[in-house]
């Protein structure tokens, strides 16, 4: 007998799916916010409305301009964040109590990017959103990390020191 699949990696495939309209040539990220088991809003990483995107480009400009960084020099990254996207798109009172899908691949390999989370940014957009929870995708189709929002919230990494780049 065929097994249904459950709702946290239904919503988390609906992510994947988002993701494929990223326009990011390093990571593609895809979020999909979900409240009363209702999908309220989704967002990929790409470059703001009428700018030029890293795939017309050719080049990603962050990785041009800070090669050796993995993390931070986001000023230099021409993408709006998967998360800063769908939370734009939706009424913050659809927001309050919802949970926040999160998957990230790599698109020269089609491997989900380990450890992923998001950045302190879009952790202070989905603190004052409302969201309660963040779900982000795992190694594998199956893996995922529940994030408590109330987390962030009373263990703040700036105020700790425990900020890495």
């Amino acid at each position: 007998m065929e097994q249904r699949i459950d709702k946290i990696n239904y919503y988390l495939n609906i992510a994947k799916a988002v993701a494929q309209r990223s326009t990011c040539l390093r990571t593609k990220v895809g979020c999909v916010i979900v409240n009363h088991d209702e999908i309220i809003a989704t967002g990929y990483n790409g470059a703001p409305r009428g700018r030029k995107n890293c795939i017309d480009l050719g080049y990603c400009t962050k990785k041009k301009i800070f090669p050796d960084i993995r993390h931070g020099g986001y000023d230099a990254c021409r993408s709006v964040h998967a998360e800063q996207n769908a939370i734009i798109s939706a009424r913050r009172q659809d927001m309050i109590g919802a949970t926040l899908y999160l998957t990230l691949y790599k698109p020269s390999t089609g491997n989900y990017e380990p450890g992923a989370n998001s950045c302190q940014m879009c952790r202070k957009m989905i603190i004052n959103s409302g969201i309660q929870k963040v779900v982000i995708r795992g190694e594998t189709d199956e893996e995922y990390l529940e994030v408590d929002v109330e987390d962030w919230i009373q263990n703040d990494e700036i105020l700790e020191g425990k900020l890495t780049y």
